[in-house]
């Protein structure tokens, strides 16, 4: 009887070491350096994107934007995360990046605190985007500015959406609605 108790507690550990994270496990900073806990998006729809304010993907903002508009209170949040990693296209500061987004295109959605989306210092939110090992669906590599992440209402990643495609994209919108 003991060595089933132990077996069946070591499973047990075993199973919680292994367990995948979900979105909600990870703490970021909102674009004004306050703590945001992503665990407040359950039961919603997550649009992650990386931005730029100097990037020939920045328009996109305008989507963004509508698309937030038009679903944020059905479900669905966006949260876009400023960074500086391709062609050095995001060289501002969270105050600037604030207000460049607030005057062109008037922006609403959560804002984060600039990150690296790659490389040595890339931000453990990205690296469980980006690594099938810490996510469970997929292996990805953020390839440019405006690169989209689509997570569920339970906080599992969905898929990725290449940085081309519009934020209105009929994929988006009906994985929105669905």
């Amino acid at each position: 009887m003991k060595k089933i108790t132990l077996i069946f507690s070591m499973m047990i550990l075993a199973g919680a070491l292994f367990a995948q994270q979900s979105f909600y496990d990870f703490k970021v900073k909102d674009i004004d350096g306050n703590d945001f806990d992503l665990s407040t998006l359950k039961g919603k729809k997550v649009l992650v994107v990386n931005t730029a304010s100097k990037c020939g993907n920045t328009p996109q903002y305008e989507q963004l934007q509508g698309l937030y508009e038009e679903y944020g209170n059905k479900g669905f949040a966006i949260i876009g995360f400023p960074a500086n990693n391709f062609g050095k296209q995001e060289p501002g500061s969270n105050e600037e990046i604030e207000e460049f987004c607030t005057k062109n295109y008037g922006v609403t959605f959560q804002m984060m605190s600039k990150i690296s989306v790659k490389g040595d210092d890339i931000d453990p939110l990205y690296q469980w985007l980006t690594s099938k090992s810490k996510n469970g669906v997929l292996d990805s590599e953020v390839s440019w500015n405006f690169q989209k992440y689509l997570i569920d209402e339970k906080g599992k990643l969905v898929k990725m959406v290449a940085p081309r495609v519009k934020p209105n994209d009929e994929q988006i919108v009906s994985w929105i609605k669905g």
